[in-house]
């Protein structure tokens, strides 16, 4: 079966399997032990087509893993965007969830950022914070026609130690597509404005492109079942 691989993961897959080619080399049969992280490194750098559900005002998960506690914070400074708290909807990636990240919305790249930071354990409430993290300010646009300001944050993790984004200011994004990756475990956050109900629970298993995070079309306080 053909796996699809991202581009970025070929130079790590390199590496591995070069190794892993000097331990037969030296060791013989032996070589056998480096096969399971071999195939491992494959594994986490595939790049499966997903289905994006159709409908104005979605927004969909950026990544897959599992769904964080929800909290109340203000998006990250150095975008821009105010100190206004937002409904923050936190997806945290183990070693062996695809890693690829998609766009949670269609609209446009107001605003990107970076900033550098520290490596907790991105599972961490406090990783939001202090970790290392790529920033994405989107503004979309519901079927009334009114504007709604959304945040997608790439946050490295214990392990992770490089955040690919392909994102440019002012590029036109659509919902679900590919914009970049992260390394080795890690995080995404998606901040909403407050007021538009999560569609997904605590604990709950996401996949990036696919899963419904929220209705932005929803009306204030309005609550719906999770869509999975």
């Amino acid at each position: 079966m053909k796996i699809p691989i991202h581009r970025e993961g070929w130079p790590a897959i390199s590496i591995f399997a070069g190794l892993n080619a000097l331990l037969f080399l030296f060791t013989g049969p032996f070589g056998v032990l480096g096969l399971p992280l071999t195939i491992w490194c494959v594994w986490f750098f595939r790049d499966p087509e997903r289905v994006t559900p159709d409908g104005e005002g979605l927004v969909i998960s950026p990544a897959d893993g599992r769904v964080l506690a929800h909290v109340v914070a203000p998006p990250p400074a150095e975008l821009g965007m105010g100190d206004t708290p937002l409904t923050r909807i936190s997806i945290f990636m183990n070693v062996f969830n695809v890693h690829v990240n998609r766009n949670p919305c269609e609209g446009t790249v107001m605003a990107l950022a970076y900033r550098p930071g520290k490596f907790f354990n991105a599972s961490f409430d406090k990783a939001s914070e202090h970790n290392e993290r790529m920033a994405a300010h989107i503004r979309t646009q519901v079927p009334n026609g009114a504007e709604v300001d959304i945040a997608v944050v790439q946050i490295a993790g214990l392990v992770a130690r490089r955040i690919k984004c392909d994102l440019v200011d002012g590029q036109q994004v659509t919902r679900g597509a590919r914009y970049g990756i992260i390394r080795f475990g890690s995080r995404l956050d998606v901040y909403l404005p407050q007021g538009i109900t999560p569609l997904v629970n605590e604990g709950q298993h996401v996949n990036g492109g696919e899963t419904v995070l929220a209705d932005l079309t929803n009306e204030i306080g309005t609550i719906r079942e999770p869509i999975s």
